[in-house]
């Protein structure tokens, strides 16, 4: 039976709080789970189990991974009780997925095959993008998918072209197509998201994406109307000129997957371009950028 490398996390020390609470002061400390799952992003990590109250099991893709892992939190995490584990394969993905329910992000409706929808007001604004969870590939459950697919929303994407880089699941991917756009580039270095990406194709009948396994560094093609980058602060920083280069004249550019204190960061990267719009979620960003020119 094969085994997953793993972490415990003692989560219950770390400060947890809530940005709806009125009575927070503006310089409060930030959430530090927010913090521990962006650190994790950095890492081959498979799937995350918080079933367990104040303990976190965090899986790992294999064991060279969860050992840069652990030594990073050990470094940055001092206040953590973190124990290395090696676990038999029992089903744990499928279990730990089994709760996920359907979430709404405006018009869309994002739901794992087991929740579909049901649209009691019979809205046919509404669009429905079935996503099947898979080890590590968004279901739009994460803030930053969440934050991608409101940005997305905020855009006229009739007859446009779109990239969405790093694909993972697919779901900004479909998501653009079924708001409008005449042609969708999903691209991913890794094999096993473009092939989840293609079994959540099949899920939305009629949905025409068209899948490529490469590298943003090894991409060749005309730019497109709006690219979306929901991928990590310093991944986003290191590809800021093939993004840029990426972009159509007047188009626009959906950039998610940081937090708020790499957010100066980030921009820094990318001050050729105008900020339109920036959200945030919890200590998730999300900004869309434009080149000059009049794209609406």
């Amino acid at each position: 039976m094969r085994t997953w490398p793993a972490i415990d996390i003692e989560t219950g020390r770390l400060q947890s709080t809530s940005p709806a609470d009125p009575t927070q002061s503006p310089d409060v400390a930030p959430d530090e789970r927010d913090l521990l799952s962006a650190a994790l992003i950095d890492f081959g990590v498979a799937a995350i189990d918080e079933s367990d109250g104040d303990r976190w099991r965090v899986f790992f893709d294999d064991g060279s991974e969860r050992d840069r892992a652990l030594a990073a939190l050990a470094r940055d995490f001092p206040q953590l009780v973190l124990t290395a584990l090696d676990l038999p394969d029992e089903d744990w993905a499928a279990r730990s997925q089994a709760s996920l329910r359907a979430i709404r992000v405006g018009r869309i409706i994002v739901a794992p095959p087991w929740d579909r929808a049901r649209r009691s007001d019979g809205d046919t604004r509404d669009i429905e993008i079935v996503i099947q969870p898979s080890m590590g590939f968004g279901t739009g459950h994460h803030a930053s998918t969440r934050l991608c697919l409101a940005a997305l929303q905020q855009i006229d994407l009739n007859g446009t072209s779109v990239v969405d880089v790093g694909t993972g699941s697919g779901v900004l991917a479909i998501a653009a197509r079924m708001l409008g756009a005449s042609e969708v580039l999903a691209i991913d270095d890794d094999e096993d998201a473009i092939q989840a990406a293609r079994e959540n194709l099949a899920l939305n009948a009629g949905v025409r994406v068209e899948l490529h396994p490469v590298g943003l560094e090894r991409l060749v093609l005309t730019p497109a109307d709006v690219i979306v980058a929901n991928l990590t602060g310093g991944l986003l920083i290191r590809a800021a000129d093939l993004l840029m280069e990426l972009v159509a004249p007047s188009g626009r550019l959906i950039m998610s997957g940081f937090t708020q204190s790499e957010h100066v960061s980030v921009l820094a990267a990318f001050r050729a371009f105008r900020v339109v719009d920036t959200m945030q979620e919890d200590e998730w960003m999300c900004t869309t950028l434009q080149r000059e020119g009049a794209f609406t």
